[in-house]
């Protein structure tokens, strides 16, 4: 067994994961899906998955072929990324854990046995039976605690409230067809100001602010699919292209579930 974390996805939220956990000084490696629909583009190393690399906050993820070259781009300071979206790589590198932050709100297939220790992001996991420490993801009381028996709050499908703004902070699809935006992240909109197209449908911005997040030019879309998050509280545009107070909160639950699992299980990560 390695001393190797593998966090499954790389959207914005398992970026906090895994800058997080790399900034503590713990081998990690993502794994991605072919097509990574992340709308935090800026402040998510999936987007290496289309670039190659990716860089927030000073840390740079780089998109690798095979398991073997991980321990290379891990040797170089950075983070490495593998688009393995059944994470057959586990039998190879056997990690000291896996996180499962894909945020599906469902279980795409992690199990308890994948790895000596197992945590999960949010609803769609029991811990022990699925995992063995489910992390809480609704924004509240409870953000970021790890739950050892039992499960995270439902998702309600409504994104928390900020400055009182809930679901009118994401735009969704009108339509089925291929995304190409109008506004980069960070610009500054008005609400009714139109942000993109899907194929010839326009998208309008349901609110005044900073657009946070958008899908990537290029993106074939189906209807209803979530496309772009304005940030209402028209703050530093900086906020764009970091990691959010909710990821760093979930990092931190992780980070102590690792350990406490860890000790429990004789587990080493440094």
């Amino acid at each position: 067994m390695s001393r190797l974390v593998v966090v499954r996805g790389a959207g914005d939220l398992a970026s906090g994961v895994l800058a997080h956990l790399y900034r503590c000084g713990i081998a990690v490696l993502a794994l991605e899906c072919r097509q990574p629909a992340a709308i935090r583009r800026l402040a998510a190393f999936c987007e290496a998955v289309y670039d190659g690399s990716q860089t927030v906050e000073g840390i740079t993820c780089r998109r690798i072929d095979t398991p073997a070259q991980a321990w290379e781009v891990i040797a170089r300071g950075e983070i490495p990324l593998l688009i393995d979206e059944q994470a057959d790589c586990l039998a190879e590198l056997e990690p000291a854990a896996l996180v499962d932050a894909i945020i599906a709100k469902c279980n795409c297939g992690t199990r308890a046995d994948m790895a000596p220790v197992v945590v999960a992001l949010g609803p769609g996991f029991t811990a022990p039976d699925d995992c063995h420490a489910v992390i809480e993801t609704m924004r509240g009381h409870n953000l970021g605690r790890p739950i050892y028996d039992g499960q995270a709050l439902p998702n309600t499908g409504v994104p928390g409230l900020i400055k009182g703004f809930g679901a009118q902070r994401v735009m969704h699809s009108p339509a089925a067809g291929i995304m190409r935006g109008v506004h980069r992240i960070g610009d500054e909109v008005e609400q009714g100001e139109v942000l993109g197209y899907v194929g010839e449908t326009p998208v309008y911005a349901s609110l005044t602010g900073v657009l946070r997040g958008i899908l990537r030019d290029g993106f074939d879309v189906p209807k209803g699919m979530k496309l772009a998050d304005i940030d209402p509280r028209g703050e530093q545009k900086n906020n764009c292209v970091t990691i959010s107070d909710k990821a760093r909160c979930i990092a931190g639950g992780v980070m102590e579930a690792l350990l406490v699992l860890g000790r429990q299980k004789g587990v080493q990560f440094f």
